[in-house]
């Protein structure tokens, strides 16, 4: 091992990353991490944890109507965007302090610069200066892209959202996958005129078809300008804001246009196809159930492989590579049964097979009810909920489980334990209701609503 000025070396300081670098060293390796922007990657810095804190300041805007519902004197403020970001930007600060200190502890040797693979044991830095490595990790992520239309340019991407000064009175949102879904829901709570094109038949593609037809009927209820199978035809930059044409006919200016269209993983010049590492069509570094690539001493993990980019997964990833590579246990990552969450309003949590795709694979049982809530309905809101349990007709587990309800993000990462372990539809029949919740419909659905 004295050959090398590494045991270690990882591209990339974000979840999978920092994960895998600070595990590695536990062990007694000599590691080494490069990142050239901000520790803590897409999540901590432009994904999960803003948005997230963006969600909870957009849901403010209901409690206020439902306050008064329930007897408080209570008016209505205004959202103060400045002062919001102010806080949010002081946040991201900490974690990012609380990520390098981490690694610090770890003993792992931090290089804030960009790093790239200079041979099957080589990194080179921006400066130039080299180093060796045993093994090399690249976990440097994903970004937003722009789509390939003129003027793409004028728009925005996730990344910029949390960076405005201020905040549009007007946007369209162009996209249909969670980040759109998401942006538009958080956007519109916060006063914003949203208005969101996706040109596919309904958003959430992928999602179970029931769940994301819900969640789509109380967007467009709440507010949210929803235009299925539209899309964005021509742009330009005009007096008073960003005029766009759309492919239905129709014309308007919006303050601001965000492209939520896809991301890709970011491999560009990273040096790896010299070195003989084999990158996908879609950019992505191809790598085995072990996340080795064809060069045996270099491995990736996290979107940059873009199997499921999920910040646990890339942890989990960065966990397996590290049993693997350093603990001489060799460890395959499970992507199976990934339980998700996805923070519209409403929000919507998920594990196992949509009705669609487990039809597919052998005959189910459907067990669904929906309703109005509880505590919106005392407060004359619209709400509805799904419940919903995909279950096997011949082995009786239930294959897949969706949630569309406030907190569904907390339900599922719970029905996601039952449902890993293989759980059948009696035992969740067995176990004793907790009232009244909205979960206790998970184990109160005694008849199939239909078959598939």
């Amino acid at each position: 091992m004295a050959d090398f000025d590494y045991d270690l070396f990882v591209i990339g300081g974000g979840s999978g990353g920092v994960r895998a670098a600070r595990v590695a060293s536990a062990t007694g390796a000599k590691v080494g991490l490069a990142e050239e922007f901000r520790m803590g990657g897409t999540c901590v810095i432009r994904g999960c944890v803003p948005k997230k804190l963006m969600v909870f300041a957009s849901e403010y805007h209901e409690m206020f109507a439902d306050a008064r519902a329930y007897g408080w004197d209570i008016q209505d403020g205004t959202f103060e965007w400045p002062q919001f970001q102010k806080k949010l930007h002081a946040e991201l600060d900490r974690l990012e302090g609380i990520y390098r200190k981490l690694l610090g502890n770890s003993d792992v040797i931090i290089h804030d610069s960009r790093a790239t693979v200079s041979g099957t044991h080589e990194v080179t830095l921006a400066d130039g200066k080299t180093y060796s490595a045993k093994h090399i990790l690249v976990a440097t992520g994903g970004r937003p892209v722009l789509p390939d239309i003129k003027n793409a340019e004028l728009g925005i991407t996730s990344n910029e959202i949390f960076l405005l000064p201020e905040l549009p009175k007007k946007i369209l949102i162009v996209g249909g996958g969670y980040i759109a879904s998401e942006f538009a829901c958080i956007l519109n709570g916060l006063g914003v005129e949203v208005t969101q094109f996706y040109r596919g038949a309904q958003i959430l593609r992928g999602f179970d078809d029931e769940a994301r037809g819900l969640v789509s009927e109380m967007m467009i209820e709440k507010g949210v300008g929803l235009h299925l199978g539209t899309n964005v035809l021509e742009m330009e930059k005009r007096d008073g804001g960003i005029w766009v044409k759309c492919t239905n006919g129709s014309e308007k200016i919006y303050d601001q246009v965000m492209f939520a269209t896809g991301r890709t993983p970011n491999t560009d010049g990273l040096g790896l196809e010299a070195v003989g590492v084999e990158v996908g069509r879609k950019s992505e570094i191809v790598v085995d159930d072990y996340s080795q690539t064809k060069v045996p001493s270099i491995y990736a993990v996290g979107d940059v492989t873009n199997r499921v980019q999920l910040t646990p997964v890339a942890i989990r990833e960065g966990m397996a590579f590290v049993e693997t590579v350093f603990k001489g246990n060799p460890t395959k990552v499970d992507h199976d049964l990934i339980p998700s969450a996805i923070f519209t309003q409403p929000e919507m949590g998920t594990v196992g097979l949509s009705e669609e795709a487990a039809a597919e694979q052998e005959p189910v049982e459907i067990y669904a009810t929906s309703f109005r809530p509880m505590q919106s309905a005392f407060a004359d809101r619209p709400d509805r909920v799904l419940m919903k349990l995909v279950v096997s007709k011949a082995t009786r587990k239930v294959l897949g489980c969706h949630i569309v309800s406030p907190h569904a993000g907390e339900m599922i990462q719970l029905a996601g334990i039952a449902i890993k372990m293989g759980a059948t539809k009696e035992q969740f029949d067995a176990t004793c209701a907790v009232h009244p919740t909205i979960s206790e419909e998970l184990v109160t659905m005694k008849e199939p609503v239909r078959t598939a």
